[in-house]
């Protein structure tokens, strides 16, 4: 038995999300399917990250165990004949049997994307949320550096978030404009319900002038979902990617160690 680890892209428009859900398709019933299908045994997939309905992927992790002679590494090519054209495979490779991608120390990062012109452009309509009104992206971005540290962001939390402490750590938030539409891009150790749609969302009523971008501060302090802005809609979100440094350290040692064998 093997566990392999998958970098799954994907655009989340037509599913319900990343989980099993009762109600419609979603990102993990088709990978289950697909390798169920492909290895002829039972396969589940542990996904690192829980997308919500509409949230689109170009880094998420899923691993899965199974008992196939295929290297590692070959998977992507065998799954991406098999997935529908909104899923690929970028990467397939062994991983120690013990690791979890949920229960590994990780660095994660989001990009919300804004359309920030005066009509909405049909093109970007599933993959940036439009907003005619013009926001300010140097007192967004001054709001954004407010976020980075250790903070508890329970303001910036759903209501509903069954968690055990709301306390997370930011290493990065920025803003940047390209032409007509402002990214944010946030990266952090884990991010609780809603999270990024919800600093997303107060961001732009910062750049809009509603807010002063010092005003994340009391937000943040208030401890109050009421006090922060709305909860920003899934289109405009992507998982951009997931870093495991224990993983890449354990890879380097391995390879650092190969070397060492051939040179002997």
């Amino acid at each position: 038995m093997k566990r392999v680890m998958l970098t799954v892209a994907y655009d989340g428009t037509n599913y319900h999300g990343w989980q099993l859900q009762s109600n419609g398709i979603s990102i993990e019933e088709v990978l289950n399917r697909c390798l169920t299908q492909l290895l002829k045994e039972p396969v589940q997939v542990i996904g690192a990250s829980r997308t919500d309905a509409g949230v689109h992927a170009w880094g998420n992790i899923a691993v899965f165990d199974t008992q196939a002679r295929m290297p590692g590494e070959k998977f992507s090519y065998a799954l991406n004949q098999r997935l529908p054209e909104d899923i690929r495979i970028r990467d397939s490779r062994e991983v120690p049997a013990d690791f979890h991608p949920r229960k590994t120390d990780s660095i994660k990062t989001y990009e919300y994307r804004i359309l920030n012109e005066e009509f909405p452009n049909p093109v970007k309509r599933l993959y940036s949320h439009f907003t005619y009104i013009p926001l300010d992206e140097k007192r967004m971005r001054e709001a954004a550096l407010l976020f980075v540290g250790e903070h508890d962001f329970k303001s910036f939390c759903s209501v509903n978030a069954q968690v055990e402490s709301t306390v997370r750590t930011i290493y990065s938030c920025d803003v940047a404009r390209e032409g007509t539409e402002l990214i944010i891009r946030i990266s952090g150790a884990g991010f609780l319900y809603n999270m990024v749609r919800i600093i997303a969302g107060t961001l732009m009523e910062i750049g809009s002038g509603k807010y002063p971008p010092e005003a994340v501060k009391e937000m943040l302090e208030a401890k109050n979902r009421a006090a922060a802005g709305p909860t920003a809609p899934a289109r405009g979100l992507t998982l951009i990617s997931y870093e495991f440094p224990a993983l890449k350290e354990k890879a380097g040692q391995q390879a650092a160690e190969e070397k060492s064998e051939k040179t002997v």
